[in-house]
């Protein structure tokens, strides 16, 4: 189940959720449903006996990371397993020689804009470190998490409170101000990351403050690009659809708010980006295969669109994954080759 009960369903009990995620996916996102093969081969996949279920070999993907290294120490109630190591070189040198990664992040363990900025050149120190050691990509990564920028933690009035108090223009000029300096700490990190040779970044959980989050997040990419013409940009998401917490934001001429992958992925383009990272939530209270299904239909449309490569967010409570701390291994495998045969997706 979306929350990582394990339950015995029949074969039609299967196939009657594929059908009917499917079908929510696709009335949601408003894009074209999958065919009965497709379908079909997801009920194949999700009732494969075993337990470690992977692709064909040739037709792997691309692999990237969310949040780098510091999954290794931190504690498990941080989603990480409690390994005592730096989390910083021991770790990139664990993903590369151990788990042969293809690319990887180097991250502050507030893995955020705002802290980030506060240390950057201690990590700048630490990344002339790691290159010296590693031959696969780095790339620095660190949420927008503009939800920072708002008090009782940062300088501007939450929006939310004075929506409550019905300050509907107060509201909406602190989102706009907090974007705004959102936008000029994201150009502050890239010029500084560019003066060592990095290769790129990771904006991840992307407008999880909403709409304005996203509008400040693109408008910092398109500067990174500027900036750097060779840099490696990846976009991810925080959730399938934009949250109208502004209501009206722009980019390129197009309100954001409500938007969902195979429509933000056009914008991600526009701004600059190489790889985009769509989301589909899951729903903890409905079945894996209803959830898979449902992720199938609205990140293949996405890919269909899209002219950059998409790097599907697969892990805990995405993609079709149980919301629970240690995603099932069986899971894990079932809706990376979903995801990939049916989706069509370039990288996870």
């Amino acid at each position: 189940m979306g929350d990582g009960r394990r339950v015995r369903m029949t074969k039609q009990q299967i196939i009657d959720d594929i059908h009917a995620g499917m079908a929510d996916g696709a009335d949601a996102a408003r894009v074209p449903e999958l065919s009965e093969e497709e379908m079909e081969r997801i009920c194949e996949i999700v009732c494969d006996k075993n337990k470690i279920v992977s692709v064909e070999p040739g037709k792997e993907v691309v692999l990237s990371k969310d949040a780098g290294t510091t999954k290794f120490n931190m504690a498990n109630n941080g989603c990480g397993v409690g390994i005592p190591s730096t989390g910083l070189l021991d770790g990139q040198l664990i993903y590369e020689r151990c788990f042969a990664f293809d690319s990887m992040e180097f991250a502050w363990m507030d893995y955020s804009i705002k802290p980030t900025k506060a240390v950057i050149d201690f990590m700048l120190i630490n990344y002339e470190q790691m290159s010296q050691m590693t031959t696969m990509p780095l790339v620095m990564g660190a949420m927008p998490n503009m939800g920072l920028y708002f008090a009782p933690d940062g300088p501007h009035a939450n929006p939310t409170d004075l929506m409550r108090e019905f300050k509907i223009e107060e509201s909406m000029a602190a989102s706009e101000a907090a974007a705004d300096q959102l936008t000029n700490d994201i150009g502050y990190i890239c010029e500084r990351i560019g003066e060592v040779g990095c290769e790129g970044f990771d904006f991840d959980t992307t407008a999880s403050a909403g709409d304005a989050e996203f509008v400040a997040t693109l408008r910092g990419i398109e500067n990174y690009r500027k900036i750097d013409p060779e840099a490696y940009i990846e976009c991810g998401m925080s959730a399938e659809n934009v949250l109208g917490i502004h209501g009206s934001m722009e980019y390129d001429g197009k309100i954001v708010a409500g938007m969902y992958p195979h429509e933000q992925v056009k914008l991600v383009e526009k701004a600059g980006a190489n790889i985009f990272g769509p989301v589909v939530n899951t729903n903890s209270s409905r079945s894996f295969a209803w959830n898979v299904a449902r992720s199938a239909v609205i990140v293949k449309e996405c890919e269909k669109v899209s002219n950059i490569p998409v790097h599907v967010n697969l892990g805990m409570g995405v993609g079709g994954i149980p919301m629970c701390e240690l995603p099932p291994t069986d899971i894990v495998g079932r809706s990376g080759k979903i995801l990939i045969e049916i989706a069509n997706v370039d990288g996870i």
